[in-house]
């Protein structure tokens, strides 16, 4: 698809949605007096409204919400826009006693004409790009309601959130719902505990703080020594650092000039202040100014599993998505600007291999450009953005630029996967950083002996542990495949007369590095596989006395399929191939 055919559906769609929102706050209002109206705008999947009501939104409204809507849709108004002085919108919103929208006008620029947008008898404070009329609004479905501070701020009023998704066409609908469907069996904060992988206690540990229990941990190791092997091979060097560092290091690297309400509070100790860290960066800097470094020496990429805090309003916390404690997969990269091309192609290499591993083969990469404000040269952010680009394009990856959207300290890459529900999730990271080498005088020593800075590189692959490890958990509907499952085999005699053949069969298994378990409880053989589904084990190893005197274990998928009777040798073979077959760490 060209850019010019997705930008078309992409602008299609924002304004059915845009003008879907308008249509959900008319019938709102209608159904509920006394409502206010805030904001409303379209999402990727749909729309939504904030509303200050004394109505208290439940479940069953959406439907009558949703009758109301379809109702006045039948005159199929036309949605005309009008602009207003400051002055007289204001008057008009404060003559209905609207204070939100009164208090968005306020905070425009002065001089700016405010524009109105009307279909039918509704009127709504509105930048525009509507449809033409409500008539092409059909196919749409009120999914669910939720809390939202006015703003952001929970220190503002709390809202009433309405959420809804429209499409061009029915299919398209259904086939959404279908996908919200199974996203809801899939949700790792029901699967998470259910499977022993991790809990979250926010009364006794606090929100967004992980509890990582066995079986979850396993698999978190899994990971971790996975990435450690490949960076290793790929000439990364570990570092590790504190989690907490003074104050002075933080107004360094900028982080409380700009950061600082996204930090734990300050703490002091014997007179001086520290503060946890949200980021890893100024140490990994720190690292490399302890030394000289010659132009021969570079690149130099440091490798961290940096755990950091962030102070997250409670509000936009979500299970592992979401968390005020978690791991970042955090690299450094100090090199010469000459090099930048081959280390984002590196990376970008090293991206993919580690995100097909863990089963996604989908991507969308974008590359966001030099914003209105900003550090550094702007000849350096040409010639960055550039190598950026031809990067992606070398590698064999497609991409989108979003003009204007990159940080103030550099341009940068962001890629999102596609799961199997066809949901994308923001995970890989790469930013070109020209402020932090500049704060903290990073140079290295070139031909000429002279000091020249360093180019300085962000980068993270899964982003956050917590969150990537979420992300499989939804993907895999808890079901990971067997390098990764954190029990490979459950071996099930049928009776006590095979437990001691059983326990043959689960030592030979062990010793050959299989993860197994013994499900020796007095139990019935089809509750045993019943719990081994459910625990979504990938395999079931049955022994009765045919396999007892055989020398055999029958082996069941966790899908339900016999494969028949196998010697334990041939068992490890098969899950040995499997493993081999997913995973570059052999």
């Amino acid at each position: 698809m060209s850019n010019i055919q997705k930008n078309t559906i992409e602008d299609t769609l924002y304004k059915l949605r845009h003008s879907a929102s308008h249509v959900l706050a008319q019938a709102v209002q209608e159904l509920f007096p006394g409502t206010l109206l805030t904001i409303g705008p379209p999402t990727e999947d749909g729309f939504y409204y904030d509303f200050d009501s004394p109505h208290r939104f439940a479940p069953e409204d959406l439907e009558k919400i949703e009758e109301c809507m379809r109702k006045n849709l039948k005159t199929s108004a036309e949605f005309v826009g009008e602009e207003k002085s400051r002055a007289d919108a204001i008057a008009y919103f404060q003559a209905k006693g609207e204070k939100y929208k009164v208090e968005i006008i306020k905070d425009l620029p002065e001089g700016e004409q405010i524009s109105f947008y009307r279909h039918g008898s509704f009127i709504d404070l509105c930048k525009g790009n509507h449809l033409p009329s409500t008539k092409d609004i059909k196919h749409f479905k009120l999914t669910k309601i939720a809390g939202a501070y006015w703003r952001g701020d929970e220190k503002r009023e709390m809202l009433q959130r309405i959420y809804g998704t429209i499409w061009p066409t029915e299919a398209e609908l259904k086939d959404y719902l279908h996908r919200m469907e199974e996203a809801k069996k899939r949700d790792h904060r029901e699967l998470g505990p259910k499977l022993g992988l991790f809990s979250i206690n926010p009364e006794k540990i606090g929100s967004g703080l992980i509890l990582w229990h066995p079986k979850g941990a396993l698999v978190r190791h899994i990971i971790e020594n996975y990435l450690k092997e490949l960076h290793l091979k790929q000439g990364y060097q570990f570092a590790l650092s504190p989690h907490i560092g003074l104050s002075k290091l933080w107004e360094t690297s900028g982080h409380l000039d700009y950061y600082k309400e996204n930090m734990f509070p300050e703490m002091k100790l014997e007179e001086q202040s520290y503060y946890i860290k949200p980021m890893t960066c100024p140490f990994h800097i720190t690292i490399y100014k302890s030394d000289l470094h010659s132009y021969r020496e570079l690149p130099l990429r440091l490798y961290e599993h940096g755990t950091v805090y962030r102070n997250e309003r409670s509000g936009v916390l979500h299970g592992t998505l979401r968390a005020r404690g978690f791991t970042q997969d955090d690299s450094h990269i100090f090199c010469r600007y000459d090099q930048l091309g081959d280390e984002i192609q590196r990376v970008l290499r090293m991206t993919r291999d580690i995100l097909k591993d863990f089963g996604f083969t989908e991507f969308e990469l974008r590359l966001s450009t030099r914003p209105a404000s900003f550090v550094g040269d702007p000849k350096r952010w040409d010639e960055a953005e550039k190598i950026l680009a031809e990067a992606m394009t070398e590698s064999g990856f497609a991409f989108e630029v979003d003009a204007g959207e990159g940080t103030f300290y550099g341009p940068k890459i962001d890629l999102k996967i596609k799961d199997s529900i066809g949901r994308r999730w923001q995970c890989s990271t790469v930013q070109v950083d020209f402020n932090l080498p500049q704060r903290f005088d990073a140079t290295y020593r070139d031909g000429e002996g002279k000091d020249a800075p360093v180019c300085m590189v962000h980068r993270a692959i899964l982003g956050s542990l917590e969150r990537f490890f979420g992300i499989l958990v939804e993907h895999y509907a808890g079901a990971f495949p067997l390098w990764l499952a954190p029990v490979q085999a459950a071996v099930l005699p049928i009776t006590d007369k095979q437990i001691e053949y059983a326990q043959t069969i689960v030592s030979e298994l062990e010793s050959n590095g299989i993860r197994v378990e013994l499900h020796d409880r007095n139990e019935k053989i089809g509750a045993k596989i019943r719990t081994a589904t459910m625990q979504k084990i990938p395999y079931m190893l049955v022994i009765g006395d045919r396999e007892k005197q055989a020398s055999q274990v029958a082996v069941r998928s966790r899908a339900g399929e016999d494969l028949g009777a196998m010697n334990v040798k041939d068992v490890i073979a098969k899950f040995k191939a499997e493993i081999d077959a997913k995973s570059l760490v052999k």
